[in-house]
């Protein structure tokens, strides 16, 4: 199959290239980094990189071109940051995903597979875990776009025959993370490896769903040959952990204590976030196959002894 990976060199992107190449797909990557990030790509003689922005309506043009299936992994923006300027958030995602919709149906791309925001576009949910039903009321820009995107592709697929599937991520995390950017796991790893404390919005009890990276990859690849009726899955652990659990765990992998500084908590921050994802097992046959703990260790040795090259945000 001809696979197109928008934001092909970020984080969730990169794994996903990685894995359909091992699966013997033709990969079309579309990215402002430059190819040189991923040597192995060129070589293997199944990727074709365009490289240029989301925004840029040639390289999308070029990019859609002859595949059969697009994954659409970018975003501008992170949830912390996007009520600062909520007009570039619009702008650059919206805006971009809008205008990449309109060429896919010219270019008669099969079926595009979205990665959204479990963590967002529920906003405080009223129970948990969290179903797909549950009422979608995002408190941050982030959460907003992401969720308008994931109309904008029903309505696509009601006008045009553009088939869909949404997947609402938790917090993935593991190798290739950019600290700093979003994610608990790497920001924290980032710090013990700077011999840094770390520092927590409010007394660390905030409980997210945190999935490795692994196991989203195999949801996201499962998803292609899926040909139900359900348009949006939850993709996660099913599990919650607060922040000082993480920490516990990654004092464990590690064998290192780790320092605290505990700061006022922020109004993002909803108090418990964690996915139902009974679903996604039952429509398509997925489960998380990676537990947490053995996640946070593979992303722990990956991390040592190596300096992140600064990208994209994804």
């Amino acid at each position: 199959m001809r696979v197109l990976v928008l934001g092909g060199a970020g984080f969730i992107g990169s794994h996903l290239v990685d894995r359909l190449l091992d699966d013997g797909h033709f990969v079309r990557v579309l990215d402002r980094s430059p190819p040189e990030l991923h040597p192995d790509w060129v070589k293997a003689g199944r990727v074709e990189y365009v490289l240029g922005d989301f925004s840029d309506h040639f390289a999308i043009a070029a990019a859609v071109k002859d595949v059969d299936v697009a994954f659409h992994t970018v975003s501008t923006t992170i949830p912390a940051t996007s009520n600062v300027d909520m007009e570039f958030d619009v702008q650059s995602n919206l805006i971009g995903t809008i205008n990449f919709l309109k060429e896919a149906v010219a270019a008669r791309i099969r079926k595009v597979l979205f990665v959204s925001s479990g963590g967002t576009v529920y906003g405080t949910p009223a129970t948990v875990p969290i179903k797909e039903t549950a009422p979608a009321q995002p408190t941050c820009s982030y959460g907003i776009t992401k969720l308008a995107i994931e109309k904008y592709l029903g309505l696509f697929e009601h006008l045009h025959g553009l088939e869909f599937l949404v997947f609402r991520l938790s917090n993935p995390f593991g190798e290739r993370q950019r600290p700093g950017a979003q994610g608990a796991v790497a920001a924290f790893i980032d710090r013990m490896l700077r011999a840094e404390p770390i520092e927590i919005w409010g007394d660390g009890s905030v409980v997210r769903d945190y999935i490795y990276i692994g196991n989203a990859i195999d949801a996201m690849v499962e998803g292609m040959s899926y040909s139900g009726n359900q348009r949006v899955f939850n993709v996660g652990s099913g599990i919650g952990h607060s922040l000082n659990h993480v920490l516990g765990v990654l004092e464990k992998v590690s064998g290192h204590k780790v320092p605290r500084n505990y700061t006022a908590s922020r109004a993002i921050d909803v108090p418990r976030n964690v996915l139902d994802i009974g679903l996604i097992k039952q429509e398509i046959g997925w489960a998380p196959r990676i537990p947490f703990a053995d996640g946070v260790d593979l992303t722990w040795k990956w991390y040592q002894g190596r300096r992140f090259d600064p990208g994209q945000v994804r």
